[in-house]
């Protein structure tokens, strides 16, 4: 008896939803669309889960683990790669703008010619900023022992690596042999430090 009851509500079940799937307008075309195990029954006119009778889009069936399949992209736009990750990576530095102190310029300043027993001599200095770089003595004799000696006072004071450069004055020690030729020498080249100040 129970199963003539059974069997009886499964008949009425089958039968009212093939005559509400046959009797809602388009179902079957939408139901033939579809793929078995997707095929739904079309929700009834004013069915609170419809807008103006647009159906929702159906769910994907379970596989055999239980899970829904990934959900694939509806719009048809083509799949992009991810982006890369920038995690870790730096943009290229900005080159440094180094902004060095403009080096002064030389400036060369001359001593008054001295006058003394072997000659006459006068001393240029020249200077970067207000530190003597270079000196040399200008208008030393040349010939003869006044020359040996003149040789002697340039050698120990002029130059960029001579007496002046290093003490960056005119406060020398006299060179041997050569007294009235150091002198003179020191004489222009303080009247030129006193100039360039």
């Amino acid at each position: 008896m129970r199963r003539a009851i059974l069997a009886i509500t499964g008949l009425a079940a089958s039968t009212s939803a093939l005559v509400v799937l046959k009797g809602a307008p388009g179902a079957s075309q939408v139901a033939q669309g579809l793929p078995a195990d997707q095929a739904s029954v079309a929700p009834a006119a004013g069915d609170p889960g419809t807008a103006g009778g647009v159906r929702p889009a159906p769910r994907p069936a379970a596989s055999a683990s239980g899970r829904a399949p990934a959900a694939r992209p509806t719009t048809g736009a083509p799949r992009t790669p991810a982006a890369r990750s920038t995690t870790g990576t730096r943009a290229p530095a900005a080159p440094r703008t180094t902004t060095a102190a403009p080096k002064p310029a030389l400036r060369t300043v001359s001593g008054p010619t001295v006058n003394y027993e072997y000659g006459s001599l006068s001393v240029q200095i020249t200077l970067s900023g207000s530190r003597i770089v270079n000196v040399t003595g200008i208008g030393l004799p040349q010939s003869g022992q006044s020359g040996q000696r003149s040789d002697d006072v340039q050698r120990t004071y002029s130059g960029t690596s001579g007496e002046v450069v290093q003490k960056q004055s005119a406060d020398l020690n006299t060179v041997s042999d050569a007294t009235a030729t150091s002198d003179a020498y020191q004489q222009s080249l303080q009247a030129a430090i006193d100039r360039a100040g």
